[in-house]
């Protein structure tokens, strides 16, 4: 018997907004990205083993991570 398994990560860009850059302190757009780690069962994702978020500041390109909890504050 012959069972494929694995994880597979994927990044997802979800709406950002204006906020102050914590690095550079200058108001700017902040991209916000998803990355999901999926279980997959030949070759089909099962289900979402984890999950993090990351923003990255448009004018210094600081990539920060943060929780989930915040990232619901930047979305809209």
């Amino acid at each position: 018997m012959l069972l494929l398994f694995g994880l597979k990560t994927s990044m997802k860009d979800q709406p950002g907004r204006a906020a102050t850059c914590q690095y550079c302190r200058q108001l700017a757009h902040h991209h916000l990205q998803e990355r999901a780690t999926k279980f997959t069962l030949f070759f089909v994702p099962v289900f979402t083993a984890s999950r993090a978020y990351q923003i990255t500041c448009s004018n210094c390109g600081q990539t920060s991570a943060i929780k989930s909890r915040r990232k619901e504050a930047l979305t809209w």
